[in-house]
């Protein structure tokens, strides 16, 4: 797969990973844009994933890596964007099938509940994976509200 943009956002307990996922993309040559937050102070995490999401919806950025908690809230607030399918994933295994089975294209990682080498490995897996079309086409185009 070509190295693409991505959009990576985080709030205060997505922070540390964030840091660490974008320092590990960067030396695969991947192009990363920080929306931030860029402290570990308490933030809202809506305020960070709407530029995230935002930036995949005008074409500017094909992937987003989206960091909190339990990933909950970030994927609860990026799945309001029309053209985003955020999945939340704890495990390489789910990262490769929000991928495969349902053209993801936004990974949301639970901060609180994967280390930082699993939510490595559930970035990398989700960004080496491609969709695979066929049958799971027809689902992906029925998940939008028209």
């Amino acid at each position: 797969m070509e190295k693409i943009k991505i959009g990576i956002g985080a709030d205060h307990a997505g922070y540390d990973y964030k840091e660490a996922i974008i320092e590990a993309l960067e030396a695969k040559g991947y192009s990363i844009k920080n929306f931030g937050t860029f402290n570990k102070d308490s933030v809202d995490y809506p305020d960070f994933v709407h530029p995230v999401c935002n930036a995949l919806d005008t074409g500017d950025y094909k992937m987003g890596i989206l960091i909190c908690g339990s990933a909950n809230g970030v994927a609860m607030t990026a799945n309001k964007h029309q053209n985003i399918r955020a999945a939340i994933a704890w495990e390489k295994e789910i990262s490769k099938l929000s991928r495969q089975h349902n053209d993801a294209n936004v990974i949301c990682v639970p901060a609180r509940f994967v280390t930082l080498p699993e939510a490595l490995q559930i970035v990398e897996t989700f960004l080496a994976t491609e969709f695979e079309g066929g049958r799971h086409q027809r689902r992906v185009e029925k998940i939008a509200c028209v």
